[in-house]
């Protein structure tokens, strides 16, 4: 058996010595450079162009406007499709746009023999505009309308959700209980992928090819299809090794551009290189949130009722909608739950770059408004937040009545456990009360609440492929991509438990091509694992029985008398070997004797079901009082993950969403002016952490197997960055017993709070 091992990952040996290879290192040589003229301003209407200028320049071959392209809008949120409509995902953007909706819009591009040729022409390019108000903040974009960044929706509100349970106005009335509130607020961040989405496209045979970093390649092939206005079969889509994508490559980017554009130079190759500054503007980014929240609870620590009130921070264009501020607004009656709930969410057009997935999904900026009011409200009651958590958590068997989500195990109060032991949590809370001087200590902790996929939401299956090849050896081909995460070599493990494999006669294949592989809906939603054993299970049986029929052809012996272990058709009574799966194989495709068979096997499987996810942060930090600087000692994370199916793959996915959480935490955050023009969009002046600032962490697992899924697993790619950064801003708040309420915690937050706070002397 493999699954539970530390195989070694097969991707690595390529990765290792750049073997594998990215869109770019695949890209002919003839590709013409394909660059994009962004708007100048933050809101407006583009009036007209003067290109003559940029026509001279040698090597521009065709120039392309907002006024050239289809008219028609089209989505581009990596969701799967929906033949009902109240299901599809909103169409607001066309390949380039007249109406410039945020600082850096795509308006129009150019096509050159090469990189220079198209920067020189771009600078030619004259542009008039007709400039309307910009706005940047939520409340704002709300009020005063005159120009709508959408025509459909002219208070700017993409739209507005409540959830309300039992009785809240009723019942706040009960006497005696303790009022809690405050208004809380999140960045704008960007993903930071070390490859940008490369993206280049051509003709062939009568189909538009687009090769993409991309996590979505048969949604792409959607997408693609309908923003060039063409049948979706005209479309192939190929998605080789990709350099992370951690959400925003959950979106369709430039590909339909890109594939327009090869249309519009009779197929030929061209290339759509984005930089860095590109990537940060133009694609996708972490919604920016504020959040009042209010908490009515009883003196014992019970919650009576509660409310919540979320506006996020959508940016110019629709992306994944309001799906992100709802999964926000939905795991507040579950994380805690509580019977009097009054919440809302609004989704807001605002003229800054365009909120999409991810990592996290919503999540990370819920958990820091709901475990930092959590500790808030231990502090008005006196408790320890840890004591109030365990009160409160969400118990064994609750079920909600939307997902069909039961949690089966007492799995809060396992991780909660396991990171105040290995915290020495108690202890150290206890060490660090009333501090003085400039250099403070403290310990927090946080939870946090995930899904593992979409389902009821969406629609959520999965397909597998699995042919035996001449040598016994399996090939295995699945929708679900591998980004980075080590998706594949999981994959692999759990086919090779499922047939009756070596682990090393399985040969996944790691490339999605829309023509070729399976259909299925790629990489989000932390769904990879859980949705792909599906598949592979029922694809496995489907294969093994026709791999022991013809067992029992060549060996006379009845196929329940037979079974496959590590390669070898084996005699179920007494184990013996009786030949291998080289020598099945071979005779079963060659032979004379027989009808010759290639043994294959494809099946989907519609999943209609769901899996809790829950873990716990624990942090230790100490506080510079008079810089206002954190630096995080110590970081814990505890995660049950239902049955591991690699532990050390697990592990580097629990350290890569520490890291990321870290700098959600302390530093990273897009900032721009009242124009809407960003001014960090780099990564030497947007502050990503270094190894520098990478605190020591730890982590810890809790296996209580998943009843609903076929190998007892669920998701792990995701909830590692959901609840670090509150718990290390409860580290803060018991360190100096200052509330923070905004994130990042910069020095450019916590030195004003420090010195209201009466902590540093006025004098400096």
């Amino acid at each position: 058996m493999y699954v539970g091992k530390d195989v070694k990952r097969v991707d690595a040996f390529d990765k290792v010595t750049g073997r594998a290879k990215f869109a770019e290192d695949l890209m002919p040589k003839d590709c013409y450079t394909a660059k994009i003229l962004h708007s100048t301003i933050g809101h407006g209407r583009v009036v007209s162009f003067d290109l003559e200028e940029a026509k001279k320049v040698p090597g521009v071959i065709k120039i392309v406007t907002c006024f050239d392209v289809p008219k028609h809008c089209f989505p581009t949120a990596g969701h799967p499709w929906s033949t009902e409509k109240a299901h599809q995902d909103i169409a607001d953007r066309r390949l380039l746009n007249e109406h410039v909706r945020y600082f850096g819009d795509d308006i129009a591009a150019v096509i050159a023999l090469d990189e220079v040729s198209a920067k020189q022409a771009l600078k030619k390019i004259k542009v008039e505009y007709e400039e309307y108000e910009v706005k940047t903040d939520v409340f704002d974009a709300m009020k005063d309308v005159s120009h709508p960044i959408h025509d459909e929706n002219p208070d700017n509100i993409l739209k507005h959700t409540t959830n309300i349970r039992g009785n809240f106005e009723e019942a706040i009335k009960e006497e005696g209980l303790i009022k809690v509130e405050g208004w809380y607020e999140t960045p704008m961040i960007q993903h930071c992928h070390l490859e940008n989405p490369d993206v280049y496209a051509y003709m062939e045979a009568g189909k538009i090819v687009c090769v993409a970093s991309t996590q979505i390649p048969h949604i792409v092939r959607r997408c693609i299809g309908q923003a060039l206005g063409i049948g979706w079969g005209k479309v192939r889509v190929i998605k080789p090794y990709i350099g992370g994508g951690f959400g925003n490559k959950q979106d369709t980017l430039y590909e339909p551009l890109c594939s327009y554009l090869t249309t519009q130079v009779a197929g030929h190759p061209v290339k759509l290189l984005p930089s860095r500054e590109e990537t940060f503007v133009s694609t996708r980014t972490r919604h920016a949130m504020k959040v009042y929240i209010a908490s009515y609870v009883r003196k014992n620590g019970d919650y009576v009722a509660r409310e919540l009130r979320i506006f996020s921070n959508n940016g110019a264009y629709a992306s994944h909608g309001h799906s992100i501020a709802s999964k926000a607004l939905n795991c507040f009656h579950q994380l805690y739950p509580c019977e009097n709930v009054k919440a809302e969410a609004y989704s807001i057009y605002t003229n800054l770059p365009t909120g999409g997935a991810m990592r996290g999904y919503g999540i990370p900026q819920a958990m820091f408004v709901n475990e930092s009011h959590h500790d808030e409200v231990a502090k008005a009651l006196g408790m320890d937040p840890l004591e109030l958590k365990l009160r409160n958590v969400m118990p064994k068997d609750y079920y909600d009545p939307f997902s069909h989500n039961q949690n089966y195990f007492d799995s809060f109060r396992a991780c909660l456990e396991k990171g105040a032991k290995e915290m020495d949590y108690y202890k150290k809370k206890e060490k660090y009360q009333n501090q003085t001087g400039n250099y403070r200590r403290g310990v927090g902790c946080a939870v946090y609440w995930y899904n593992t996929g979409v389902y009821p939401i969406s629609l959520e299956s999965s397909s597998c492929r699995m042919i035996v090849n001449e040598d016994g050896s399996v090939q295995v081909q699945l929708p679900e991509t591998e980004i980075g995460q080590g998706a594949d070599t999981a994959f692999s493990q759990m086919a090779a438990d499922a047939i009756g494999m070596k682990f090393e006669d399985i040969h996944i294949v790691s490339n999605q091509d829309t023509d070729v592989a399976p259909f299925g809906f790629g990489a989000y939603a932390s769904r990879q694992t859980y949705m792909a054993s599906f598949s592979i299970t029922k694809t496995a049986k489907s294969l093994k029985k026709k791999i022991l029929h013809r067992a029992y052809l060549q060996t006379g012996i009845t196929e329940d008398n037979l079974d496959i272990v590590e390669s070898n058709i084996v005699r179920v009574p007494d184990g013996k070997i009786l030949l291998s799966m080289e020598d099945l194989a071979t005779e079963a495709m060659y032979t004379l004797k027989d009808p010759n068979l290639h043994i294959t096997a494809e099946e989907t499987h519609t999943i209609r079901s769901n899996a809790y996810s829950f873990g716990a942060s624990f942090a230790e930090v100490e506080v510079d009082i008079n810089l206002g600087k954190v630096k995080v000692l110590k970081l814990i994370n505890v995660h049950d993950v239902g049955r591991l199916i690699n532990p050390a793959l697990a592990e580097a996915q629990a350290h890569g969403g520490m890291s990321m959480a870290v700098g959600f935490a302390l530093s990273e955050e897009m900032k721009y002016n009242d124009k809407g023009k960003i001014l960090n969009n780099n990564l030497l002046d947007y502050k990503l952490g270094t190894v520098a600032d990478t605190p020591e962490f730890e982590v810890y697992f809790i296996e209580n197997p998943e009843p609903t899924s076929p190998f007892n697993t669920k998701s792990l790619g995701e909830p590692p960055t959901c609840s670090p950064a509150p718990a290390i801003r409860n580290a803060i708040y018991q360190a100096t017993g200052v509330p923070v309420r905004k994130a990042p915690m910069t020095p450019h937050v916590l030195f004003p709070l420090f010195k209201e706070a009466g902590l540093i002397d006025n004098d400096l």
